[in-house]
Protein backbone atom coordinates (compact mmCIF):
# COMPACT_ATOMS: atom_id res chain seq x y z
CA UNK A 1 0.00 0.00 0.00
CA UNK A 2 0.77 3.68 -0.66
CA UNK A 3 2.36 5.14 2.99
CA UNK A 4 3.95 8.56 2.00
CA UNK A 5 3.67 10.65 -0.82
CA UNK A 6 6.01 13.77 -1.11
CA UNK A 7 5.65 16.20 -3.57
CA UNK A 8 8.30 19.61 -4.34
CA UNK A 9 7.67 22.08 -6.83
CA UNK A 10 5.60 20.27 -8.74
CA UNK A 11 2.66 22.24 -11.18
CA UNK A 12 0.76 24.44 -8.40
CA UNK A 13 2.22 22.53 -5.43
CA UNK A 14 5.22 24.04 -3.47
CA UNK A 15 5.53 21.50 -1.15
CA UNK A 16 3.13 18.54 -0.14
CA UNK A 17 3.43 15.61 2.19
CA UNK A 18 0.87 12.95 2.55
CA UNK A 19 0.38 9.64 4.50
CA UNK A 20 -2.26 7.54 3.44
CA UNK A 21 -4.23 4.67 5.74
CA UNK A 22 -5.96 2.04 4.43
CA UNK A 23 -9.40 2.15 3.70
CA UNK A 24 -11.67 4.99 1.76
CA UNK A 25 -9.40 8.19 1.10
CA UNK A 26 -11.61 10.57 -0.53
CA UNK A 27 -10.15 14.08 -1.46
CA UNK A 28 -12.22 16.97 -2.34
CA UNK A 29 -12.05 20.66 -3.12
CA UNK A 30 -12.94 23.35 -5.62
CA UNK A 31 -12.92 23.05 -8.88
CA UNK A 32 -9.24 24.24 -10.66
CA UNK A 33 -8.06 23.75 -6.44
CA UNK A 34 -5.26 20.95 -7.79
CA UNK A 35 -7.43 18.13 -7.10
CA UNK A 36 -5.98 15.80 -10.11
CA UNK A 37 -2.23 17.42 -9.43
CA UNK A 38 -1.73 14.82 -6.35
CA UNK A 39 -3.00 11.88 -9.40
CA UNK A 40 -0.64 13.30 -12.27
CA UNK A 41 2.39 13.79 -9.34
CA UNK A 42 1.62 10.01 -8.03
CA UNK A 43 1.64 9.13 -11.85
CA UNK A 44 4.44 10.52 -12.59
CA UNK A 45 6.29 7.96 -9.74
CA UNK A 46 4.68 4.55 -11.60
CA UNK A 47 6.07 6.10 -14.91
CA UNK A 48 4.40 8.61 -16.73
CA UNK A 49 5.89 10.37 -19.37
CA UNK A 50 6.72 13.98 -18.42
CA UNK A 51 7.71 17.86 -19.80
CA UNK A 52 9.29 20.77 -18.85
CA UNK A 53 5.86 22.21 -18.17
CA UNK A 54 5.20 20.14 -14.83
CA UNK A 55 8.20 21.98 -13.18
CA UNK A 56 7.17 25.24 -11.21
CA UNK A 57 8.09 28.29 -12.29
CA UNK A 58 10.84 29.57 -10.84
CA UNK A 59 12.46 26.13 -10.07
CA UNK A 60 15.13 24.06 -11.72
CA UNK A 61 12.94 20.57 -11.29
CA UNK A 62 10.08 18.92 -10.27
CA UNK A 63 10.34 16.30 -7.41
CA UNK A 64 7.92 13.47 -6.27
CA UNK A 65 8.45 10.19 -3.95
CA UNK A 66 6.17 7.69 -2.79
CA UNK A 67 6.94 4.88 -0.83
CA UNK A 68 5.10 1.98 -0.42
CA UNK A 69 4.83 -0.93 2.15
CA UNK A 70 5.08 -4.41 0.10
CA UNK A 71 4.94 -6.97 3.38
CA UNK A 72 2.13 -7.72 1.67
CA UNK A 73 2.17 -7.64 -1.95
CA UNK A 74 4.19 -11.41 -3.42
CA UNK A 75 3.95 -9.78 -6.82
CA UNK A 76 6.25 -6.49 -6.16
CA UNK A 77 8.39 -8.16 -3.68
CA UNK A 78 9.44 -10.89 -6.52
CA UNK A 79 10.02 -7.97 -9.19
CA UNK A 80 12.33 -6.48 -6.75
CA UNK A 81 14.03 -9.41 -5.50
CA UNK A 82 14.55 -10.57 -9.16
CA UNK A 83 16.66 -7.04 -10.15
CA UNK A 84 18.01 -6.65 -6.74
CA UNK A 85 16.34 -3.90 -5.94
CA UNK A 86 14.57 -5.22 -2.75
CA UNK A 87 14.81 -3.07 0.70
CA UNK A 88 12.99 -4.60 3.49
CA UNK A 89 9.47 -4.93 2.11
CA UNK A 90 9.65 -1.14 1.08
CA UNK A 91 9.59 0.30 -2.20
CA UNK A 92 10.43 4.26 -2.91
CA UNK A 93 9.69 5.42 -6.29
CA UNK A 94 11.33 8.58 -6.96
CA UNK A 95 10.69 11.04 -10.00
CA UNK A 96 12.50 14.33 -10.91
CA UNK A 97 11.84 16.09 -13.92
CA UNK A 98 14.49 19.58 -15.16
CA UNK A 99 13.46 22.51 -16.24
CA UNK A 100 14.95 21.46 -19.94
CA UNK A 101 12.34 18.58 -20.03
CA UNK A 102 14.65 15.73 -18.63
CA UNK A 103 13.69 13.70 -16.60
CA UNK A 104 15.03 10.35 -14.04
CA UNK A 105 13.17 7.43 -12.64
CA UNK A 106 14.92 5.41 -9.22
CA UNK A 107 13.77 2.81 -7.52
CA UNK A 108 15.20 2.09 -4.02
CA UNK A 109 17.33 4.92 -4.78
CA UNK A 110 18.76 3.08 -8.73
CA UNK A 111 18.46 4.42 -11.56
CA UNK A 112 15.72 2.26 -13.73
CA UNK A 113 14.14 3.27 -17.06
CA UNK A 114 10.66 4.36 -17.20
CA UNK A 115 9.66 0.98 -18.89
CA UNK A 116 10.47 -0.79 -16.15
CA UNK A 117 9.00 1.39 -13.74
CA UNK A 118 5.99 1.19 -15.12
CA UNK A 119 5.96 -2.82 -15.22
CA UNK A 120 6.74 -2.40 -11.31
CA UNK A 121 3.60 0.30 -10.81
CA UNK A 122 1.37 -2.06 -12.23
CA UNK A 123 2.03 -4.33 -9.15
CA UNK A 124 1.71 -1.56 -6.40
CA UNK A 125 -1.35 0.51 -7.51
CA UNK A 126 -3.78 0.90 -9.93
CA UNK A 127 -5.78 4.36 -11.48
CA UNK A 128 -9.04 4.69 -12.68
CA UNK A 129 -9.18 7.58 -14.43
CA UNK A 130 -12.44 9.88 -15.25
CA UNK A 131 -12.09 9.53 -18.74
CA UNK A 132 -12.10 5.89 -18.82
CA UNK A 133 -15.95 5.64 -19.49
CA UNK A 134 -14.82 6.70 -23.16
CA UNK A 135 -12.39 3.73 -23.89
CA UNK A 136 -15.83 2.10 -23.66
CA UNK A 137 -16.61 3.73 -26.85
CA UNK A 138 -14.06 1.79 -28.72
CA UNK A 139 -14.69 -1.80 -29.45
CA UNK A 140 -11.12 -2.15 -29.15
CA UNK A 141 -10.69 -1.52 -25.75
CA UNK A 142 -13.32 -4.64 -24.66
CA UNK A 143 -11.52 -7.24 -25.10
CA UNK A 144 -8.43 -5.65 -23.01
CA UNK A 145 -10.79 -4.92 -20.42
CA UNK A 146 -11.64 -8.66 -20.33
CA UNK A 147 -8.84 -9.79 -20.35
CA UNK A 148 -8.21 -7.67 -17.03
CA UNK A 149 -11.17 -8.74 -15.47
CA UNK A 150 -10.18 -12.60 -16.51
CA UNK A 151 -7.00 -11.51 -14.98
CA UNK A 152 -5.26 -13.23 -18.79
CA UNK A 153 -3.13 -10.23 -19.15
CA UNK A 154 -0.03 -12.36 -19.53
CA UNK A 155 -1.88 -15.04 -21.21
CA UNK A 156 -2.98 -12.40 -23.73
CA UNK A 157 0.93 -11.26 -23.98
CA UNK A 158 1.60 -14.94 -24.81
CA UNK A 159 -0.75 -15.31 -27.78
CA UNK A 160 0.47 -12.13 -29.39
CA UNK A 161 3.85 -13.56 -28.62
CA UNK A 162 2.82 -16.78 -30.60
CA UNK A 163 0.91 -15.40 -33.06
CA UNK A 164 4.24 -13.56 -33.95
CA UNK A 165 6.78 -16.55 -34.09
CA UNK A 166 3.77 -18.32 -36.20
CA UNK A 167 3.69 -15.12 -38.75
CA UNK A 168 7.63 -15.47 -39.14
CA UNK A 169 7.75 -18.96 -39.58
CA UNK A 170 5.39 -18.36 -42.41
CA UNK A 171 6.76 -15.77 -43.73
CA UNK A 172 9.75 -17.82 -43.81
CA UNK A 173 8.70 -20.76 -45.12
CA UNK A 174 6.68 -19.43 -48.29
CA UNK A 175 9.49 -17.43 -49.03
CA UNK A 176 11.71 -21.27 -49.52
CA UNK A 177 8.97 -21.80 -51.67
CA UNK A 178 8.92 -19.33 -54.19
CA UNK A 179 12.70 -19.43 -53.93
CA UNK A 180 12.92 -23.30 -54.56
CA UNK A 181 10.46 -22.23 -57.92
CA UNK A 182 13.48 -19.86 -58.93
CA UNK A 183 15.91 -22.30 -58.08
CA UNK A 184 14.79 -25.07 -61.21
CA UNK A 185 16.76 -22.60 -63.58
CA UNK A 186 19.57 -22.28 -61.14
CA UNK A 187 20.15 -26.02 -61.02
CA UNK A 188 19.95 -26.15 -64.66
CA UNK A 189 22.65 -23.95 -64.90
CA UNK A 190 25.02 -25.13 -62.08
CA UNK A 191 24.43 -28.85 -63.97
CA UNK A 192 26.28 -27.01 -66.99
CA UNK A 193 28.91 -25.36 -65.53
CA UNK A 194 29.63 -28.23 -63.49
CA UNK A 195 29.85 -30.82 -66.73
CA UNK A 196 32.48 -28.02 -67.82
CA UNK A 197 34.35 -27.39 -64.43
CA UNK A 198 33.96 -31.37 -64.21
CA UNK A 199 35.58 -32.27 -67.48
CA UNK A 200 38.57 -29.85 -67.20
CA UNK A 201 39.23 -31.61 -63.37
CA UNK A 202 41.76 -28.77 -62.45
CA UNK A 203 43.38 -29.52 -59.28
CA UNK A 204 44.70 -27.58 -56.78
CA UNK A 205 48.19 -25.84 -57.68
CA UNK A 206 47.93 -27.30 -61.18
CA UNK A 207 47.92 -24.25 -63.12
CA UNK A 208 50.92 -22.87 -61.42
CA UNK A 209 52.99 -25.97 -62.09
CA UNK A 210 51.70 -25.96 -65.64
CA UNK A 211 52.51 -22.51 -66.31
CA UNK A 212 55.97 -23.40 -64.97
CA UNK A 213 56.18 -26.08 -67.35
CA UNK A 214 55.19 -24.18 -70.18
CA UNK A 215 58.08 -21.88 -69.57
CA UNK A 216 60.28 -24.54 -69.01
CA UNK A 217 59.41 -26.25 -72.85
CA UNK A 218 59.19 -23.33 -74.58
CA UNK A 219 62.48 -22.00 -73.59
CA UNK A 220 64.03 -25.82 -73.42
CA UNK A 221 66.80 -25.05 -76.89
CA UNK A 222 68.26 -21.81 -74.84
CA UNK A 223 68.30 -23.53 -71.63
CA UNK A 224 69.91 -26.71 -72.42
CA UNK A 225 72.91 -24.49 -74.36
CA UNK A 226 72.65 -22.48 -70.97
CA UNK A 227 73.37 -25.35 -68.51
CA UNK A 228 76.08 -26.93 -71.11
CA UNK A 229 78.09 -23.87 -71.13
CA UNK A 230 77.92 -23.45 -67.55
CA UNK A 231 78.94 -27.02 -66.81
CA UNK A 232 81.74 -26.74 -69.22
CA UNK A 233 82.70 -23.64 -67.22
CA UNK A 234 82.22 -25.42 -64.00
CA UNK A 235 83.84 -28.50 -64.38
CA UNK A 236 84.29 -30.26 -67.52
CA UNK A 237 85.73 -27.81 -69.95
CA UNK A 238 89.48 -28.32 -71.25
CA UNK A 239 90.54 -24.84 -70.92
CA UNK A 240 90.80 -24.86 -67.25
CA UNK A 241 87.13 -24.59 -65.39
CA UNK A 242 86.26 -23.87 -62.05
CA UNK A 243 86.85 -26.71 -60.59
CA UNK A 244 90.78 -27.10 -61.92
CA UNK A 245 91.24 -23.62 -60.68
CA UNK A 246 89.79 -24.03 -57.28
CA UNK A 247 91.69 -27.42 -56.54
CA UNK A 248 94.87 -25.74 -57.73
CA UNK A 249 94.51 -23.11 -54.80
CA UNK A 250 93.38 -25.23 -52.52
CA UNK A 251 96.16 -27.19 -53.13
CA UNK A 252 98.97 -23.89 -52.43
CA UNK A 253 96.79 -22.80 -49.28
CA UNK A 254 97.19 -26.55 -48.11
CA UNK A 255 101.48 -26.39 -48.76
CA UNK A 256 100.91 -22.89 -47.07
CA UNK A 257 99.15 -23.47 -43.91
CA UNK A 258 102.04 -25.89 -42.93
CA UNK A 259 104.05 -22.66 -42.45
CA UNK A 260 101.32 -20.81 -41.26
CA UNK A 261 98.28 -22.29 -39.29
CA UNK A 262 96.19 -18.86 -39.79
CA UNK A 263 96.15 -19.61 -43.35
CA UNK A 264 94.04 -22.74 -42.57
CA UNK A 265 90.40 -21.17 -42.31
CA UNK A 266 91.08 -19.89 -45.59
CA UNK A 267 92.05 -22.93 -47.24
CA UNK A 268 88.93 -24.85 -45.78
CA UNK A 269 86.89 -22.34 -46.92
CA UNK A 270 88.05 -22.49 -50.60
CA UNK A 271 88.06 -26.29 -50.43
CA UNK A 272 84.49 -25.54 -49.17
CA UNK A 273 83.80 -23.40 -52.27
CA UNK A 274 85.58 -26.50 -54.78
CA UNK A 275 82.64 -29.13 -53.41
CA UNK A 276 79.91 -26.94 -53.58
CA UNK A 277 81.14 -25.96 -57.67
CA UNK A 278 81.25 -30.17 -57.69
CA UNK A 279 77.82 -30.53 -56.51
CA UNK A 280 76.48 -27.50 -58.78
CA UNK A 281 78.03 -29.47 -61.96
CA UNK A 282 76.02 -32.90 -60.47
CA UNK A 283 72.81 -31.00 -60.39
CA UNK A 284 73.22 -29.42 -64.02
CA UNK A 285 74.16 -32.88 -65.14
CA UNK A 286 70.76 -34.40 -63.82
CA UNK A 287 68.84 -31.31 -65.05
CA UNK A 288 70.06 -31.37 -68.20
CA UNK A 289 69.24 -35.31 -68.72
CA UNK A 290 65.94 -34.28 -67.80
CA UNK A 291 65.26 -31.23 -69.93
CA UNK A 292 64.51 -32.49 -73.71
CA UNK A 293 63.36 -30.69 -76.56
CA UNK A 294 59.51 -32.14 -76.42
CA UNK A 295 57.15 -30.07 -79.00
CA UNK A 296 54.18 -32.54 -78.38
CA UNK A 297 54.12 -31.93 -74.50
CA UNK A 298 54.80 -28.04 -75.00
CA UNK A 299 51.69 -28.47 -76.95
CA UNK A 300 49.66 -30.87 -74.78
CA UNK A 301 50.51 -27.95 -72.03
CA UNK A 302 49.47 -25.13 -73.67
CA UNK A 303 46.02 -26.34 -74.74
CA UNK A 304 45.43 -27.11 -71.35
CA UNK A 305 46.18 -23.64 -70.09
CA UNK A 306 43.83 -22.37 -73.13
CA UNK A 307 41.25 -24.48 -71.79
CA UNK A 308 41.58 -22.85 -68.19
CA UNK A 309 42.22 -19.59 -69.15
CA UNK A 310 39.11 -19.49 -71.66
CA UNK A 311 36.38 -21.01 -68.47
CA UNK A 312 38.24 -17.97 -66.40
CA UNK A 313 36.99 -15.89 -68.72
CA UNK A 314 33.70 -17.12 -69.51
CA UNK A 315 33.45 -17.01 -65.37
CA UNK A 316 34.68 -13.89 -65.17
CA UNK A 317 37.33 -15.27 -62.57
CA UNK A 318 40.95 -15.19 -62.52
CA UNK A 319 42.33 -18.35 -63.75
CA UNK A 320 44.16 -19.47 -60.46
CA UNK A 321 40.21 -19.08 -58.38
CA UNK A 322 39.22 -21.70 -61.10
CA UNK A 323 39.45 -24.50 -58.35
CA UNK A 324 38.28 -22.51 -55.80
CA UNK A 325 34.81 -21.54 -57.81
CA UNK A 326 34.55 -25.80 -58.83
CA UNK A 327 34.00 -25.69 -55.13
CA UNK A 328 31.63 -23.48 -54.19
CA UNK A 329 29.36 -24.64 -57.37
CA UNK A 330 29.61 -27.63 -56.13
CA UNK A 331 28.50 -26.95 -52.67
CA UNK A 332 26.03 -24.69 -53.34
CA UNK A 333 24.57 -27.86 -56.23
CA UNK A 334 24.38 -30.16 -52.96
CA UNK A 335 22.50 -27.12 -51.14
CA UNK A 336 19.80 -26.98 -53.78
CA UNK A 337 19.82 -30.75 -53.73
CA UNK A 338 18.77 -30.49 -50.04
CA UNK A 339 16.01 -28.23 -50.94
CA UNK A 340 13.14 -30.68 -50.30
CA UNK A 341 14.51 -31.63 -46.88
CA UNK A 342 15.27 -27.65 -46.56
CA UNK A 343 11.47 -26.90 -46.99
CA UNK A 344 10.15 -30.09 -45.08
CA UNK A 345 11.90 -28.25 -42.35
CA UNK A 346 10.44 -24.96 -42.31
CA UNK A 347 6.78 -26.66 -42.94
CA UNK A 348 7.44 -28.59 -39.85
CA UNK A 349 8.34 -25.18 -37.93
CA UNK A 350 5.44 -23.35 -39.09
CA UNK A 351 3.06 -26.61 -38.10
CA UNK A 352 4.68 -26.28 -34.48
CA UNK A 353 4.58 -22.53 -34.04
CA UNK A 354 0.71 -22.76 -35.48
CA UNK A 355 0.07 -25.18 -32.79
CA UNK A 356 1.92 -23.41 -30.43
CA UNK A 357 -0.65 -20.11 -31.17
CA UNK A 358 -3.92 -22.39 -31.33
CA UNK A 359 -3.28 -23.91 -28.59
CA UNK A 360 -2.71 -20.41 -26.03
CA UNK A 361 -5.49 -18.59 -28.20
CA UNK A 362 -7.73 -21.48 -27.39
CA UNK A 363 -6.72 -21.44 -23.95
CA UNK A 364 -7.44 -17.84 -23.55
CA UNK A 365 -10.69 -18.30 -25.45
CA UNK A 366 -11.72 -20.03 -22.74
CA UNK A 367 -10.72 -18.37 -19.96
CA UNK A 368 -12.29 -15.01 -22.04
CA UNK A 369 -15.76 -17.22 -22.34
CA UNK A 370 -16.22 -17.95 -18.64
CA UNK A 371 -15.21 -14.38 -17.59
CA UNK A 372 -17.11 -12.91 -19.82
CA UNK A 373 -20.36 -14.52 -17.86
CA UNK A 374 -19.15 -13.77 -14.68
CA UNK A 375 -18.39 -9.88 -15.69
CA UNK A 376 -22.07 -9.83 -17.22
CA UNK A 377 -23.69 -11.22 -14.52
CA UNK A 378 -22.07 -8.99 -11.54
CA UNK A 379 -22.44 -6.15 -13.33
CA UNK A 380 -26.08 -6.57 -14.00
CA UNK A 381 -25.97 -6.49 -10.10
CA UNK A 382 -24.22 -3.18 -10.08
CA UNK A 383 -26.60 -1.37 -12.47
CA UNK A 384 -29.32 -2.54 -10.52
CA UNK A 385 -27.51 -0.72 -7.44
CA UNK A 386 -26.95 2.53 -9.23
CA UNK A 387 -30.30 2.74 -10.46
CA UNK A 388 -30.44 1.51 -13.71
CA UNK A 389 -33.00 -2.05 -12.75
CA UNK A 390 -33.74 -2.58 -16.41
CA UNK A 391 -30.42 -2.23 -17.88
CA UNK A 392 -28.79 -5.56 -19.93
CA UNK A 393 -25.19 -5.75 -20.59
CA UNK A 394 -23.42 -8.84 -22.27
CA UNK A 395 -19.72 -8.96 -22.87
CA UNK A 396 -20.31 -11.46 -26.30
CA UNK A 397 -17.49 -12.91 -27.70
CA UNK A 398 -17.54 -13.83 -31.72
CA UNK A 399 -15.32 -15.92 -33.78
CA UNK A 400 -12.95 -14.18 -35.57
CA UNK A 401 -9.51 -14.70 -38.04
CA UNK A 402 -7.13 -16.02 -36.22
CA UNK A 403 -4.66 -12.99 -35.49
CA UNK A 404 -2.59 -11.44 -32.21
CA UNK A 405 -5.34 -10.76 -30.38
CA UNK A 406 -6.59 -14.38 -30.47
CA UNK A 407 -9.61 -15.88 -32.03
CA UNK A 408 -12.35 -14.59 -30.98
CA UNK A 409 -13.78 -10.19 -30.93
CA UNK A 410 -15.13 -8.93 -27.51
CA UNK A 411 -17.71 -6.11 -27.55
CA UNK A 412 -19.90 -5.06 -25.05
CA UNK A 413 -23.80 -4.89 -25.95
CA UNK A 414 -26.07 -2.50 -24.01
CA UNK A 415 -30.19 -1.99 -23.10
CA UNK A 416 -31.30 0.34 -21.41
CA UNK A 417 -34.47 -0.31 -21.55
CA UNK A 418 -37.13 -3.17 -21.07
CA UNK A 419 -38.06 -4.63 -25.39
CA UNK A 420 -34.92 -3.09 -26.51
CA UNK A 421 -33.03 -5.58 -28.12
CA UNK A 422 -28.84 -5.57 -27.48
CA UNK A 423 -26.67 -2.97 -29.30
CA UNK A 424 -22.97 -1.71 -29.33
CA UNK A 425 -22.45 -0.17 -25.84
CA UNK A 426 -20.97 3.06 -27.57
CA UNK A 427 -24.10 3.43 -29.88
CA UNK A 428 -27.16 3.32 -27.32
CA UNK A 429 -25.71 4.42 -24.30
CA UNK A 430 -25.97 8.28 -23.34
CA UNK A 431 -23.11 9.99 -21.38
CA UNK A 432 -24.69 9.45 -17.96
CA UNK A 433 -25.81 5.76 -18.79
CA UNK A 434 -22.35 5.40 -19.91
CA UNK A 435 -20.36 6.64 -17.03
CA UNK A 436 -22.22 4.45 -14.90
CA UNK A 437 -21.51 1.40 -16.79
CA UNK A 438 -18.26 2.32 -16.38
CA UNK A 439 -18.06 3.03 -12.93
CA UNK A 440 -19.89 -1.09 -12.10
CA UNK A 441 -16.91 -2.22 -14.65
CA UNK A 442 -14.46 -0.26 -13.07
CA UNK A 443 -15.86 -1.39 -9.46
CA UNK A 444 -16.09 -5.35 -10.38
CA UNK A 445 -12.87 -4.98 -12.24
CA UNK A 446 -11.14 -3.25 -9.04
CA UNK A 447 -12.18 -6.34 -7.02
CA UNK A 448 -10.63 -8.70 -9.45
CA UNK A 449 -6.85 -6.67 -9.36
CA UNK A 450 -3.97 -7.67 -7.08
CA UNK A 451 -3.04 -4.93 -6.20
CA UNK A 452 -3.29 -3.39 -2.77
CA UNK A 453 -4.56 0.10 -3.66
CA UNK A 454 -6.55 1.53 -6.07
CA UNK A 455 -6.94 5.14 -7.24
CA UNK A 456 -10.48 6.62 -8.52
CA UNK A 457 -10.34 10.11 -10.43
CA UNK A 458 -13.39 11.31 -10.16
CA UNK A 459 -15.28 8.80 -11.34
CA UNK A 460 -18.59 9.64 -10.22
CA UNK A 461 -19.22 12.27 -12.85
CA UNK A 462 -22.84 12.10 -14.34
CA UNK A 463 -24.42 10.31 -11.02
CA UNK A 464 -25.96 12.23 -7.98
CA UNK A 465 -28.48 12.06 -5.83
CA UNK A 466 -29.20 8.09 -4.19
CA UNK A 467 -26.81 6.86 -6.94
CA UNK A 468 -23.95 8.65 -5.99
CA UNK A 469 -24.44 7.26 -2.17
CA UNK A 470 -24.43 3.93 -3.83
CA UNK A 471 -21.03 4.69 -5.30
CA UNK A 472 -19.90 5.94 -2.28
CA UNK A 473 -20.98 2.27 -0.36
CA UNK A 474 -19.24 0.62 -3.65
CA UNK A 475 -15.64 2.42 -2.97
CA UNK A 476 -15.89 1.89 0.57
CA UNK A 477 -16.67 -1.56 0.63
CA UNK A 478 -13.92 -1.68 -1.69
CA UNK A 479 -11.70 0.12 1.02
CA UNK A 480 -12.29 -2.98 3.66
CA UNK A 481 -9.98 -5.08 1.52
CA UNK A 482 -7.62 -2.59 -0.68
CA UNK A 483 -6.65 0.94 0.01
CA UNK A 484 -8.78 3.21 -2.14
CA UNK A 485 -8.31 7.01 -2.63
CA UNK A 486 -11.06 8.91 -4.76
CA UNK A 487 -11.11 12.27 -6.04
CA UNK A 488 -15.19 13.01 -6.03
CA UNK A 489 -17.33 16.12 -5.72
CA UNK A 490 -20.06 14.32 -4.60
CA UNK A 491 -20.50 15.01 -0.95
CA UNK A 492 -22.69 11.37 -0.89
CA UNK A 493 -19.57 9.57 -2.37
CA UNK A 494 -17.38 11.88 0.13
CA UNK A 495 -19.40 10.99 3.11
CA UNK A 496 -18.50 7.37 2.75
CA UNK A 497 -14.64 7.84 3.19
CA UNK A 498 -12.51 6.66 6.54
CA UNK A 499 -10.63 9.88 6.07
CA UNK A 500 -11.15 12.84 4.20
CA UNK A 501 -8.35 15.04 2.58
CA UNK A 502 -9.36 18.46 1.24
CA UNK A 503 -7.65 20.69 -1.56
CA UNK A 504 -7.26 24.19 -2.06
CA UNK A 505 -5.68 26.74 -4.00
CA UNK A 506 -4.02 29.75 -2.30
CA UNK A 507 -3.57 33.01 -4.26
CA UNK A 508 -1.13 35.59 -3.42
CA UNK A 509 0.12 38.65 -5.76
CA UNK A 510 2.34 36.70 -7.95
CA UNK A 511 1.74 33.16 -7.09
CA UNK A 512 -0.27 30.10 -6.78
CA UNK A 513 -0.12 27.58 -3.81
CA UNK A 514 -2.21 23.98 -3.93
CA UNK A 515 -2.38 22.77 -0.31
CA UNK A 516 -4.07 19.67 1.01
CA UNK A 517 -5.02 18.87 4.12
CA UNK A 518 -6.66 16.15 6.57
CA UNK A 519 -10.21 16.81 8.03
CA UNK A 520 -11.34 16.13 11.15
CA UNK A 521 -15.56 15.57 11.97
CA UNK A 522 -16.22 19.15 12.59
CA UNK A 523 -14.35 19.86 9.09
CA UNK A 524 -15.67 16.99 7.53
CA UNK A 525 -19.04 18.70 8.27
CA UNK A 526 -18.36 22.00 6.60
CA UNK A 527 -16.57 20.23 3.30
CA UNK A 528 -19.82 18.47 2.96
CA UNK A 529 -21.96 21.11 3.43
CA UNK A 530 -19.65 23.11 0.88
CA UNK A 531 -20.23 20.28 -1.78
CA UNK A 532 -24.11 20.11 -1.09
CA UNK A 533 -24.68 23.63 -0.60
CA UNK A 534 -22.46 25.56 -3.01
CA UNK A 535 -21.57 29.46 -2.33
CA UNK A 536 -24.04 29.87 0.64
CA UNK A 537 -23.85 27.35 3.54
CA UNK A 538 -26.99 27.08 5.85
CA UNK A 539 -27.38 25.48 9.32
CA UNK A 540 -29.93 23.07 7.56
CA UNK A 541 -27.46 22.57 4.98
CA UNK A 542 -25.01 21.57 7.87
CA UNK A 543 -27.56 19.66 9.68
CA UNK A 544 -27.86 17.89 6.70
CA UNK A 545 -24.10 17.09 5.88
CA UNK A 546 -23.82 16.12 9.53
CA UNK A 547 -26.69 13.86 9.06
CA UNK A 548 -25.01 12.00 6.52
CA UNK A 549 -22.07 11.77 7.45
CA UNK A 550 -23.00 9.98 11.10
CA UNK A 551 -24.91 7.53 8.80
CA UNK A 552 -22.34 6.88 6.02
CA UNK A 553 -19.61 6.47 9.28
CA UNK A 554 -22.29 4.37 11.50
CA UNK A 555 -22.83 1.73 8.55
Amino acid sequence: MLTHLSVRHFATVDQLELEPENGLTVISGETGAGKSVIIDALGLTLGDRADSSVVRHGHDRAEVLATFDVSDNPAARQWLSERELDDDNQCLLRRTVRADGRSRAYVNGTPTPLAEVRDLGERLISIHSQHEHQALLKKEAHRQLLDNFADARDLAGTVRENWRSWQKARRAHDDALNQAREQNEREELLRFQLEELDALALQEGELQELEQEQQRLANAEGLIRICQQSLGALYEGDDGTCNDHLSQVSHWLDDARRQDEGLASIADTVESARLQVEAAADDLRHYLEKLDLDPERLSQVEERLSQCYTLARKYRIRPEELVEHHQGLLSESEALGNVDAHLHALAEAESAAEKQYMDSALTLGKARRKAGQSLTQQVQKQLTALGMKAAVLEARLSECNPGADGLEDVEFLFSANPGQPLKPLGKVASGGELSRVSLAIQVICARNLTVPSLVFDEVDVGVGGGVAEIVGRLLRELGSHAQVLCITHQAQVASQGHQHWQVSKIQGDDTTHTRIHGLDNAARVEELARMLGGVEITESTRTHAKEMLNKAQAA
